[in-house]
């Protein structure tokens, strides 16, 4: 049918469906407006035949369905805002090793127990908007945590030029791949030890852009700091150490340079540089299980007696690759953080993490279809699973090695500066996992993780760490997630 016969067609249509509202309409342009909202035409044949022509229902917003999420958009499609939301449920179960004598460890306190609970990992709901040709962002509220926490992300951005966008408010720091895809989308149920030593999200201002097609840039400007009680950086956490943080990253696609679209080859590069108070700047400790708390780093005591500088420069580096053909992707990351600040004398530390896992989506979903400006997006099902035949959704296997080094602080803690760091220097993880997605809108994650704990520290800290009063070197844990997104 061509386009002059579609129309007599949806006009026609229009008239029996619309019956006596038709001799309302105060213009043809009004009837055309109808005939879009209705889905007669697309929006496309409709400003064809209303060229030139005012609306006068040009107010009239437009409801659209993408993925199972609507949006409300404007009829010139300038203006929009759409509801988004999540809910993680979770079950952790742990289970613990017995005391290894042969190591001579003795007990230590103040380690997190890991306890077996049912927990609401996320519950969020916000709303992603469009106003005007430069103009958009998001706002995303937390309906679980402290009060403090309520704000996940808000933030605007302003596209007055193509390759140089800003964006301001609290929103993810440009560092990390693993951060940067959504923990909706991401390959486990928790993030690896990587995630705890990064800038993620914090308040400040970014530029940003893609110079050519398969390449990106970002840099921000950060307060650096968290919020005391809070996982998200809120304002400046203390005002005696106020350097920003200075965060960047690049990426290089090098296969969408080559045009190929069915492959993925990234690789990117990320910096930090700034200052922190030493009381909060080392990172989180904690296995990625969310169970124990494997080393707890040593703090300035009697800063002011002593007359030193609470502060700590910080220097991180992050390296990152992904490689993706059809149903198979592999991933990995490292990061380095240098710590410098004063104790007995200068301490000069380092923490080393890093990451390797590979995804297999057992039902052929290309993870070349996911990648879009530097960071992976989630996986949509070939056919949606039926629950009359049991059929369909997307099947994906995941195995995932890990490990920290902090060596670096072994022995600090002896010259009544600095408290005495407790637990374990490095530690290893190892997570296998199944994941099923009926459809882009939920996911059941069943996972096993095991953890190690090695390389107790030495000096006047405790060399263990300890769960319900028992010494412990190993950790190990059965996730499942319940998800829903829109």
């Amino acid at each position: 049918m061509n386009f002059n016969k579609k129309l007599a067609a949806a006009i026609s249509s229009a008239v029996l469906l619309m019956g006596g509202q038709v001799a309302f309409a105060d213009s043809a342009t009004d009837i055309v407006d109808a005939l879009v909202m209705k889905g007669v035409l697309t929006e496309e044949e409709g400003r064809l035949i209303t060229k030139g022509h005012t609306s006068k229902t040009n107010v009239t917003p437009v409801l659209k369905e993408k993925d199972k999420n609507f949006t409300i958009e404007s009829p010139n499609g300038e203006n929009s805002i759409s509801l988004t939301g999540r809910v993680h449920f979770d079950a952790r179960a742990y289970d613990y090793s017995t005391d290894d004598s042969a190591l001579g460890l003795t007990a230590s306190t103040g380690s997190s127990v890991g306890a077996d609970t049912f927990d609401i990992r996320r519950a969020r709901i916000g709303i992603k908007y469009k106003f005007g040709k430069y103009y958009s962002g998001e706002v995303t509220a937390n309906t679980v945590g402290t009060s403090s926490d309520v704000l996940d992300v808000g933030y605007l951005d302003v596209a007055w030029f193509e390759k140089a966008k800003f964006r301001f408010g609290q929103f993810k720091m440009p560092f990390s791949l693993e951060q940067l895809t959504s923990s909706n989308n991401i390959g486990f149920i928790e993030r690896s030890f990587v995630d705890s030593f990064i800038p993620a999200k914090e308040r400040g201002l970014q530029v940003f852009g893609e110079p050519v097609p398969g390449t990106t840039y970002a840099l921000a400007m950060s307060n650096g700091t968290t919020a005391t009680g809070s996982s998200v950086t809120g304002a400046e956490g203390d005002v005696r150490v106020d350097n920003k943080d200075i965060i960047g990253r690049f990426t290089v696609n090098f296969a969408e340079l080559m045009k190929n679209k069915e492959t993925v080859f990234h690789l990117g590069g990320a910096f930090s540089i700034g200052d922190s108070p030493v009381t909060t700047g080392f990172g989180t400790f904690r296995t990625e299980s969310r169970g124990a708390t494997y080393f707890t780093a040593p703090l300035t005591t009697n800063n002011l007696t002593h007359n030193i500088d609470r502060s700590m420069d910080r220097k991180r580096m992050g390296l990152e690759f992904a490689g993706a053909t059809g149903p198979f992707k592999v991933q990995t990351q490292y990061v380095r953080v240098n710590h410098d600040f004063q104790g007995a004398s200068t301490v000069d530390a380092d923490i080393n993490t890093f990451y390797v896992e590979g995804l297999w989506a057992l039902t052929g979903e290309k993870h070349s279809d996911r990648y879009k400006a530097g960071a992976f997006g989630g996986i949509k099902p070939n056919k949606e699973f039926d629950a009359s035949t049991f059929t369909g959704g997307a099947w994906e296997l995941g195995v995932r090695y890990s490990g920290l080094d902090a060596k670096d602080f072994r022995g600090l803690g002896t010259g009544g500066i600095l408290t005495a760091p407790t637990g374990f220097t490095s530690v290893r993880g190892t997570t296998v996992g199944v994941k099923f997605l009926p459809n882009m809108n939920s996911r059941f994650m069943l996972e096993y993780v095991h953890t190690d704990f090695e390389d107790p520290v030495t000096g006047g800290g405790a060399r263990t760490v300890s769960v319900n009063g028992r010494d412990e070197t190993q950790e190990r844990a059965v996730l499942f997630r319940t998800q829903f997104m829109f």
